[in-house]
């Protein structure tokens, strides 16, 4: 369930100079870290950029999108099933139409996994499952994510986390759009899968070197006849996030909010909100 959370990092209006995945705000009296984070990395290749070791080292609180351990609790799953299956009897195929429905057919047949099987998911459901399957096949674990490895360290050092929303929010974002922007949504993970690996290596270079011009130029075009989505999944949530950032800015301990990269940055993204509120992001080397 994690296509959308392992990649989607879109960075513009940025310093080309600036070469970290970690920013820092500074408040009256503590300092919370901005990390833009991939979700899935490969077990040769789990080391994470130096600055996230800083950043861990100085905070107190971890913040996430939503708090780790509810991804791993059996009412996660239960959620997945309650809003990822049509609840009026429709049949992916009615939804998608036979067009769009034979591609995907081809492409879970591909990755092992029966379309019969898939007829009573919704199409954001099926997209967040063929990727699953796709990059699991390819080597990257959720277990070595940003997410997953700080989570670890957290628990053994005895730091709190937290979400910026809960995961029946996250995923009632995806069950809330409309029925064309599911199926754009499917059709455009589709899309991608065969360009996978190659495409996620060049994202995944970009993103441990800190090179955002890069970084634009391989993902900015992922959502560019997509608007909807863009809004929907990155610009209105990181709306909703801003004020509890702000808030942590009052506190008198440090934090590390880590964020899917296309959160920070780019139009709409969590660096350009706190410019416009007179803050000052700074990259954290």
């Amino acid at each position: 369930m994690r296509r959308w959370l392992l990649i989607v990092g879109l960075v513009g209006c940025l310093n080309a100079q600036a070469q970290s995945p970690v920013w820092s705000l500074k408040g009256a009296h503590n300092t919370v870290y901005l990390a833009g984070s991939v979700h899935l990395l490969k077990k040769d290749d789990a080391i994470l950029p130096a600055a996230f070791d800083a950043a861990y080292a100085s905070a107190k609180m971890l913040v996430m999108e939503v708090d780790i351990d509810e991804l791993d609790s059996p009412a996660a799953e239960a959620l997945m099933l309650q809003k990822g299956m049509f609840a009026d009897g429709s049949t992916l195929r009615e939804s998608l139409g036979e067009a769009r429905y034979g591609r995907i057919a081809a492409e879970a047949t591909r990755v092992g996994l029966p379309i019969e099987a898939l007829q009573q998911f919704e199409p954001w459901a099926v997209a967040l499952t063929l990727t699953q399957l796709e990059y699991a096949q390819l080597g990257f674990d959720p277990e070595e994510g940003v997410e997953k490895q700080l989570a670890r360290r957290a628990h053994a050092d005895g730091k709190p986390i937290q979400g910026l929303e809960t995961l029946e929010q996250q995923i009632g974002i995806l069950a809330s759009l409309s029925k064309e922007d599911q199926a754009a949504f499917l059709e455009q993970t589709v899309m991608e899968m065969h360009d996978a690996d190659r495409d996620t290596r060049e994202i995944l270079a970009a993103w441990r070197s800190g090179n955002s011009t890069k970084l634009a130029q391989l993902m900015s075009a992922d959502f560019r006849n997509f608007p909807n989505l863009y809004h929907a999944l990155v610009t209105d949530r990181n709306r909703r996030w801003l004020p509890q950032i702000e808030s942590f800015l009052k506190a008198k301990q440090n934090y590390l909010v880590i964020v899917g990269a296309l959160h920070l940055v780019g139009d709409g993204g969590l660096l350009q909100l706190a410019r416009a509120e007179g803050l000052e992001p700074r990259p954290l080397q």
